[in-house]
Formats: structure tokens, C-alpha cells, sequence
């Protein structure tokens, strides 16, 4: 290999299967699925597990606050214990930032050991979306998961 190549999946990043569409799961109130869902695509399951006829590939929502956090760990544990509905595949988790700027040492630590479980995809702060004013075009540092949620066909 020549230097700065790898295999293909370390240059692009995850790539979902064709035709796979996904259902956002916010693991705690607020917790962004809904403008998730807006931007990216994607069923809005709200607080609920996707029902009948929605994606069974999840991806559980948080905010980078504590009891977000806190929230997060929870729904893992059903998932690792196998307490989720059947037919269920966790996907993700997509952590929203719940203020600007950078995170208090405390929950970066949590942060990084949910990384240590699963696939952690993070949105920054938004000020248009905490207007109520969010567009179809994701933010910057967010390219892996707008890769991974869209749409093919």
C-alpha cells in the first residue's frame, strides 16, 4: 500500500446497506430525533421503538448532558440484555450537543466508554436549530452520518 491509502472503509467511513433506512430513537425527552430526522431522513420514532412497518435498524439519540448520558447507558443495557423488541438492530449512537463549546472532563470519560460499546456519531451545537429553524443540510463535522443515513435507492 502507498503511504496515505488503507482499505477503503478507513477512507470513506461505515457506509449503509443499500436500501436501509433507519429509525431515530430518542433515549430521553429532547433529545433531538425529531430535527434529527429533518435533516438527515429517516423515521421519527419519538420516544417509542420503531412499530410496525418502521426500520428495525435504530439509532438512539441523546444529549451530551448527563441525564442524557445516563440515558444512553440505560437503553445499551436493554440491547446488551437483549430486552429490546425482537427484530430490532441497534445501529448507533447519535449524541447532540447540549450546549455550545467543549464538554466538561466528567462526560467526555462517559462518552468515550460508550464509544468502547458502540458507534458513536456526534452533532454539534446548532444555534438556527434551537430557533426552531433547521434546514435539510447537516452540519459541518457531521459527514460520516449524513453518509450513513442517506437514502439509496
Amino acid at each position: 500500500m502507498q503511504q496515505g491509502q488503507g482499505p477503503e472503509i478507513w477512507i470513506r467511513g461505515p457506509v449503509a446497506a443499500p436500501g436501509r433506512s433507519f429509525a431515530w430513537v430518542a433515549t430521553h425527552g429532547g433529545a433531538g430525533v425529531s430535527t434529527l430526522a429533518t435533516v438527515y431522513g429517516g423515521h421519527d420514532s419519538g420516544r417509542d421503538w420503531p412499530g410496525p412497518g418502521a426500520p428495525t435498524s435504530v439509532l438512539l439519540v441523546a444529549r451530551t448532558h448527563a441525564s442524557g448520558l445516563l440515558a444512553v447507558h440505560r437503553a445499551l443495557d436493554l440491547f446488551r440484555r437483549g430486552e429490546h423488541p425482537p427484530g430490532l438492530d441497534l445501529d448507533a449512537v447519535v449524541l447532540v450537543a447540549d450546549a455550545p463549546g467543549r464538554l466538561p472532563r466528567p462526560l467526555a470519560r462517559q462518552i468515550r466508554e460508550i464509544e468502547a460499546a458502540v458507534d458513536v456519531y456526534r452533532v454539534p451545537w446548532v444555534t438556527a436549530w434551537r430557533l426552531g429553524e433547521p434546514d435539510r443540510t447537516p452540519p459541518r463535522g457531521t459527514e460520516a452520518l449524513a453518509r450513513l443515513t442517506r437514502p439509496t435507492g
